[in-house]
């Protein structure tokens, strides 16, 4: 059976710019460029450019794309000037780009009260700046802004819009749902019907997620005839977002009736490498990676029961509708105070640590965490607090230094300007092979200070940790009361691109702050296999 083809356009560097908190340099929009291009999506929208520093910068020097035709955004040309005489059109037709995304409203009340202009002109905008793009060589697409709303509002007028760009030239009709309030089943309908007006047109969909449906709209339209797809990297958009191309993809690729009916450009091995550019968006933009996320999130193929995970390890189809690896994600067996002996083993089993299953330290490891559990940590979550715990149970990692006492000073005063401010500063006493070091650390916390005084001189291990930072400080109060018990959850990176969590609990939230500090630095030194 011959497959349709179906086209990935992604608009993370255009869309996913407008999110609340996204601010994208020239050189991050290089490095996720490349990433996409290297993932296979057919289409890379670059941004707007002469809209911005960043955009214009970023065109001025376009990334060297392999597959994806790099796209330039921009809008229909205003009215009352010719697509000749238009600066903003000219900017984006002049720009090193291989195909033009235009945006032009197809909704008659956008029309007179955003643009004040007759329908009829915005009509003649469309096709007037679809042709010029079509005579400067460059492949035309408009993004029908508005559609849905604009189609059932005035079907008429709507189609009367992406006509005239389909007779100019356009080689795509983007229907867009601006606005991200369509239902699936109307996205369904209206696309059918278009399409059987418009029979020899090109449909894309771009679907926004204000209902959380962006993805369901996506595979909607394309049931109805859409053969493009818009999206961006991890959702990413203004408002609640874009259709998640990390959630499409797989659905496309692995998921029926669409894997036995269309192919795309990106092949099930360049699947196979989705977490990680997910992975290196949210790097990127200095975010945690979101754990619940469909397919690639942290804990998308986490297993926490100690039934469950028994079930998995026999038949992972019992619940994983996928491969982990067939997105480039693992699978995790959680140990916490519902796990059993299962759970445990197949956690070490992770790790690489080689166990007789009989071993009577698995019974006392299980214990252990259990009865820590109840005392408020959390493994699940902090995967290196667990392994350190394990491996100490098994006599197989040093302590590497030992703390003899730590001190953290908490002081307000003006400074030298006469401005009041507030001054931590941590003093920490440990030892090294016999060695005693004196630390201090001053930091804008409690937190900060410790963490700049535990690693500021561990003798011959400080080299270990110059790539370590803290990315993530989470404290959850676990008990009422002055007298509540606190825990605190770390996470680290480090240059390699590595991250984990540890945890720490106490009635003192800087003493559990500073046991998972401590964790942190001894998993850090585990990892690059410093010797005691």
């Amino acid at each position: 059976m011959n497959k349709e083809r179906l086209y990935i356009f992604d608009t993370t560097l255009r869309d996913g710019a407008q999110t609340q908190g996204v601010d994208f340099s020239v050189e991050d929009k290089r490095q996720i460029a490349l990433a996409l291009d290297s993932l296979g999506v057919d289409y890379i929208e670059g941004g707007f450019p002469g809209a911005n520093p960043s955009d214009t910068a970023f065109f001025a020097e376009r990334p060297p794309l392999k597959n994806a035709r790099f796209t330039a955004f921009g809008m229909t040309k205003r009215a009352g000037r010719s697509a000749a005489n238009d600066p903003v059109l000219a900017a984006v037709m002049d720009s090193p780009a291989e195909a033009n995304c235009l945006v032009g409203k197809t909704w008659d009340f956008q029309v007179d009260v955003a643009l004040e202009i007759p329908r009829s002109e915005n009509v003649d905008c469309i096709a007037d700046s679809i042709a010029a793009v079509k005579a400067k060589g460059r492949e035309p697409l408009l993004d029908a802004e508005h559609f849905f709303d604009g189609y059932k509002a005035n079907p008429d007028y709507a189609l009367e819009c992406i006509r005239a760009a389909f007779d100019a030239g356009a080689n795509w009709l983007v229907l867009c749902d601006t606005n991200g309030g369509t239902m699936p089943e109307d996205v369904y309908r209206i696309v059918s019907e278009v399409k059987a007006k418009l029979p020899a047109a090109n449909f894309g969909i771009h679907a926004h997620n204000d209902t959380e449906q962006a993805v369901a709209v996506s595979l909607a339209a394309i049931r109805g005839g859409a053969r493009q797809v818009q999206g961006t990297l991890n959702g990413l958009g203004e408002r609640c977002g874009n259709a998640n191309l990390c959630t499409l993809l797989p659905n496309l690729l692995l998921k029926e009736p669409y894997a036995s009916q269309f192919e795309t450009g990106i092949s099930r091995e360049n699947l196979a490498r989705l977490t990680q550019v997910s992975r290196l968006l949210d790097e990127i933009l200095n975010r945690a990676p979101g754990r619940h996320a469909a397919f690639v999130g942290l804990s998308a193929f986490a297993h926490k029961g100690g039934l469950h995970s028994s079930a998995v390890l026999k038949d992972p189809r019992t619940y994983e509708h996928v491969p982990p690896e067939s997105v480039g994600n693992t699978r995790k067996i959680l140990v916490s105070d519902q796990a059993g002996r299962s759970n445990v083993l197949a956690r070490l089993a992770e790790l690489g640590i080689d166990v007789d299953p009989k071993d009577s330290r698995i019974a006392r490891l299980l214990e252990e965490v259990k009865q820590r559990e109840f005392l408020g940590y959390a493994y699940e979550g902090a995967e290196a607090s667990f392994e350190l715990l394990a491996r100490r149970a098994l006599g197989q990692v040093p302590d590497y230094f030992a703390v003899e006492s730590f001190r953290v000073i908490v002081e307000r005063r003006h400074n030298a300007l006469g401005d009041l401010t507030t001054v931590s500063e941590a003093v920490v006493k440990l030892t090294v092979h016999d060695t005693a070091i004196h630390n201090v650390g001053v930091g804008n916390g409690p937190v900060n200070a410790l963490d700049q005084a535990l690693r500021k001189d561990l003798g011959e291990y400080s080299g270990y940790l110059k790539d370590l930072r803290l990315v993530d400080y989470k404290v959850r109060i676990l008990t009422g009361g002055t007298e509540a018990v606190t825990r605190v959850m770390v996470e680290s990176a480090d240059g390699k691109g590595n991250r984990w969590s540890t945890v720490g609990v106490s009635p003192n939230i800087v003493d559990a702050s500073f046991e998972a500090l401590s964790d942190s630095i001894r998993y850090k030194l585990h990892r690059e296999g410093a010797r005691a």
